[in-house]
């Protein structure tokens, strides 16, 4: 009676069963997500390679400035600065493409889920559990179907990055169409709006701040993944992170990591000053 009976469940197994199944079925789909995916990563970095380091750390500062301070967007200036004085650059450029990459692919996907999430019981009934699942399961979890479908790279890395960062913009904009008051929306349908053009015209500019939270917290949980996303062979910040481990390198650790930091500080207030402008916009209308 002390130990546990002799009865298994291997569900490892019928996961493992599902994802044979699905990488030997839809093989073309996913050589198609791994050719879009790569090649968006790298045209955005070919992109921001070229922009010169000076005209770069402007735009930064105009962002900052614009969405906080003078004294932010300075701040933010000397830290894109530091960050390539560290020999960083192309790695960050690198970094910051994964991240958009991520984030745009989290965007277009979540947003319409969470809408859906707020209109119908039922899709929340199902979506919650999975993303309870996707919120508390070990990231590094997500590297092995990453690398079983797309082998070592950056999609693999974006792959991942989705599965952890996808649940907070899913999740706010439910929170944010639930939370637009009844009042408005049944005054919009008393005036012959249809059910599109009360969520386009009304419930979404009145969500708008909190889905822009959603915004800002995949961003950073994106952010997040850097690191581990580069043991399944992401470039970038990260991967000189893992190198710096390897070698038991505390200096580029620390360069690295700091680099990492500030990217966080930089993307975390420039959203965060954006949910703020278009919540003071709202607010005057």
């Amino acid at each position: 009676m002390i130990s546990f009976p002799d009865i298994t469940f291997e569900a490892g197994k019928y996961v493992d069963d599902l994802v044979s199944f699905l990488a030997d079925n839809l093989e073309a789909l996913f050589d198609f997500i791994f050719f879009v995916t790569s090649r968006s990563i790298s045209g955005l970095t070919d992109f921001l390679m070229i922009i010169p380091w000076w005209l770069f750390i402007i735009i930064i500062f105009l962002l900052g400035w614009y969405f906080k301070s003078i004294f932010s967007g300075v701040l933010y200036g000397i830290f894109i600065f530091l960050i390539g004085s560290f020999g960083l650059w192309e790695e960050m450029m690198i970094t910051i493409s994964i991240i958009l990459t991520a984030v745009i692919i989290c965007l277009i996907i979540g947003i319409p889920l969470g809408v859906a999430m707020a209109f119908n019981k039922w899709v929340s009934m199902i979506l919650r559990p999975i993303l309870d699942a996707m919120q508390t399961m070990p990231s590094f979890v997500y590297l092995i179907p990453a690398i079983f479908f797309f082998g070592l790279g950056n999609v693999s890395a974006i792959f991942a990055t989705l599965i952890y960062s996808l649940p907070p913009v899913i999740r706010l904009t439910d929170l944010a169409i639930r939370g637009v008051d009844k009042e408005v929306v049944e005054s919009a349908q008393s005036f012959g709006s249809s059910r599109w053009q009360t969520l386009s015209k009304v419930q979404l500019p009145q969500a708008l701040p909190t889905i822009m939270a959603g915004v800002n917290q995949t961003t950073m949980m994106a952010l997040a993944m850097v690191v581990i996303a580069s043991m399944v062979g992401a470039s970038g910040l990260g991967e000189q992170v893992l190198v710096s481990i390897n070698r038991i390198d505390i200096a580029l650790g620390f360069e690295a990591g700091i680099s990492i930091v500030f990217l966080a500080i930089i993307i975390d207030r420039i959203t965060n000053g954006i949910a703020e402008k278009v919540q003071r916009r709202g607010g005057n209308k």
